[in-house]
C-alpha cells in the first residue's frame, strides 16, 4: 500500500512554488527544489548535503531515497521518460537551512 501525496506549496507572491512529498510521515524534497525553498544555487546546495554526511551529522542511509519519476522527453515530442532522482526528508531540509543560515 502506498500511502504517499503531491502537495504544491506556493508563496503569497506567486515566485516560489513546489511540489512536496510525503511519504513515511516526512517530507521529501530533490537538491533542486530545496535550493529552490531556500533561494540558493544547487551547487550550494550539493556542498551543504556532502558535508551533513561527511560530518556524520545525519545518516544518508536514513534521510536519502530514490524516487522514479516521469518527465517529458527533451529530444522526442509528446514522449515521457521515467528516471530516480535522490530526494533528502525534512531533516536534510532542516540542515541545509540551518547551514544556509550561518555560512
Amino acid at each position: 500500500m502506498n500511502n504517499s501525496e503531491i502537495l504544491i506549496y506556493q508563496n503569497t507572491e506567486g515566485n516560489i512554488k513546489i511540489d512536496v512529498r510525503l511519504e513515511e510521515n516526512t517530507v521529501w524534497l530533490t537538491q533542486e527544489q530545496i535550493a529552490s525553498l531556500f533561494g540558493k544555487g544547487r551547487t550550494t546546495i550539493t556542498e551543504h548535503i556532502r558535508n551533513i554526511f561527511k560530518e556524520c551529522e545525519l545518516d544518508g542511509k536514513v534521510v536519502c531515497r530514490n524516487f522514479r519519476l516521469t518527465t517529458i522527453h527533451g529530444a522526442i515530442e509528446g514522449k515521457t521518460q521515467e528516471k530516480e532522482v535522490n530526494h533528502y526528508n525534512l531533516d536534510v531540509i532542516i540542515s541545509v537551512g540551518y547551514r544556509g543560515e550561518i555560512y
